[in-house]
């Protein structure tokens, strides 16, 4: 997962560098390339050993939910990123964690104890001082976004938790590619399509695409191999990469409000697995 969280903030910051480098182009393309280099990279492999009905796992609804939820939540998170910047944008979408921990009793069945439902609540405080001091021009659009896209993460995550036991790594992520693939296409037949001009877009297109793809696998192996609420905490490195990443590219500082949300979020998100670890033995 700290590889994963590494990989992630390349990621993050290489989709906020192809706003700065070419504003007119749509985040959804940024999205759409990304998904599609992750999908060859699981295709190529499988074709070559002739091995492309593996992909398809045990076919499971959950594998499917899976996909429809991250499909969605990369689409708002790119969106996020390039209207609030990578730093911000990364602490909102790590509400997933959160989430996961808050929906943990109600999917996976597991329960929760009054510190974990604390834990819980001081973290929603800060997602709210992250979010609530902004009301003005695209930054609420851009916020609501990275908070649509941390809870429809979560639902993936659980979907993850609940389908990767009998799948492996490259079947949840290709069911993921899969279904991303079709929601993006079906937004183009309705909004149209624009490539990106210049060399340098492309560039960080192509960065963006191979790291995000390489986190994938690695998170999802780490969901597999521990815990849901475990390895969402340690995901919250990744928050905190891309925002060291958005002020030391782009000079993108939170105000004073700003940053102790990200703090509260950072806290609190950290001890929750410290207040939901089991036994190994009992996983």
């Amino acid at each position: 997962m700290v590889v994963a969280c590494l990989l992630f903030s390349v990621m993050t910051v290489s989709v906020y560098a192809v706003s700065v480098c070419e504003p007119a182009l749509p985040s959804v393309v940024v999205s759409f390339v990304r998904v599609l280099i992750n999908l060859a990279i699981l295709l190529i492999p499988a074709l070559m050993v002739r091995d492309l009905p593996g992909l398809f796992g045990d076919r499971r609804p959950s594998l499917w939910l899976r996909g429809f939820f991250g499909g969605l939540a990369l689409m708002l998170s790119f969106a996020s990123i390039q209207l609030i910047g990578p730093g911000e944008s990364a602490f909102l979408g790590a509400s997933s964690g959160v989430f996961v921990a808050g929906l943990g009793p109600l999917i996976l069945g597991q329960q929760n104890s009054a510190w974990v439902w604390l834990a819980i609540l001081g973290a929603l405080s800060g997602l709210l001082l992250l979010f609530e001091p902004r009301w003005g021009s695209h930054d609420w659009l851009g916020r609501a976004m990275a908070l649509g896209s941390g809870f429809l993460a979560a639902l993936a995550y659980l979907m993850v938790a609940r389908s990767g036991r009998s799948n492996s790594p490259r079947t949840v992520i290709f069911y993921f590619c899969l279904v991303a693939m079709a929601i993006h296409l079906i937004y183009f037949a309705l909004f149209g399509f624009t490539l990106a001009a210049s060399p340098d877009a492309w560039t960080l297109l192509l960065v963006g695409g191979i790291a995000g793809s390489g986190a994938q696998l690695c998170m999802t192996q780490a969901y597999q191999m521990a815990p849901a609420a475990l390895v969402s905490a340690v995901g919250y490195l990744s928050p905190v990469l891309s925002l060291a990443w958005g002020i030391v590219l782009f000079a993108k500082i939170p105000d004073q409000r700003a940053l102790i949300g990200c703090g509260l979020v950072l806290f609190c998100g950290v001890i929750l697995p410290f207040l939901t670890a089991r036994s190994p033995y009992k996983q």
